[in-house]
């Protein structure tokens, strides 16, 4: 899927195809966005921004989308965008633009604001696993490769079974913040053969290598992507890993 088994993780609003270039020395792929892609979405985001989040508001989300991912076209590093709809078409429009340039479309099932969870999409669509599901068949339906990011801790929800579900409909990366729950990682290695990215903490080779040994295929760093000195540990301890499992 991507190598060095590092990635960056978005940060909506500032993680754009210069954070993404700045940190490909260390990483094998990166997370852009989150972008919100309806009317729904991006009502929500304004929303966030008047409460002093940062967001990405392009005129065009689908142009931005495009002119972003055609920006990184000569880095040596795989490309994702984590996008949030809460309805389907703009998920294919976004799905094709990923396929043309072999990005992968992230399917935000993660964020837990409010605003944007009222709207039926981000953290609550691990409510609604239908709904998430067909999200996975529009953006698959393209050829894309489709990844989806989710985090641990959300009542009621039994997330080893729900990834089952979405990578059975045809995702092929599961983005995971662990949140404090570190030990799911394994739960979700055993349920599914799905392309496993933990997130969470990743800063030093004790974080790289607890979330390895649990089974993930890679890491994500998220605050501090960054940060130079944070990536060069993490990128030295997966290298270090990955080298000691084929040895």
């Amino acid at each position: 899927m991507f190598s060095p088994r590092v990635a960056l993780a978005s940060l909506s609003g500032k993680s754009d195809a210069e954070w993404a270039t700045d940190g490909a020395e260390y990483a094998g792929a990166a997370f852009l966005g989150g972008i919100a892609l309806d009317e729904q979405t991006r009502t929500a985001a304004r929303k966030l921004v008047s409460r002093d989040r940062t967001e990405f508001l392009p005129d065009d989300p689908i142009e931005f989308l495009d002119e972003q991912l055609a920006a990184l076209s000569n880095a040596e590093i795989r490309a994702g965008f984590n996008v949030r709809s809460a309805t389907l078409p703009p998920i294919r429009d976004a799905a094709e633009v990923c396929r043309k340039h072999d990005a992968i479309i992230e399917l935000n099932a993660h964020c837990r604001q409010e605003e944007m969870c009222a709207t039926g999409a981000g953290q609550s669509l691990l409510r609604h696993p239908d709904r998430l599901c067909e999200q996975v068949r529009v953006a698959k339906e393209t050829g894309a490769t489709v990844g989806v990011k989710v985090r641990t801790e959300v009542f009621g929800v039994d997330l080893p079974n729900l990834v089952r579900r979405v990578t059975d409909m045809g995702a092929a990366v599961i983005h995971v913040d662990t949140m404090d729950s570190e030990r799911v990682i394994a739960d979700i290695a055993d349920a599914t053969d799905c392309f496993l990215v933990a997130n969470n903490g990743v800063r030093n080779e004790e974080t790289v290598f607890e979330y390895l040994d649990y089974g993930a295929d890679a890491v994500s760093v998220g605050r501090p992507s960054d940060r130079p000195e944070v990536l060069s540990q993490v990128r030295h301890a997966t290298d270090e890993w990955f080298a000691e499992v084929v040895a």
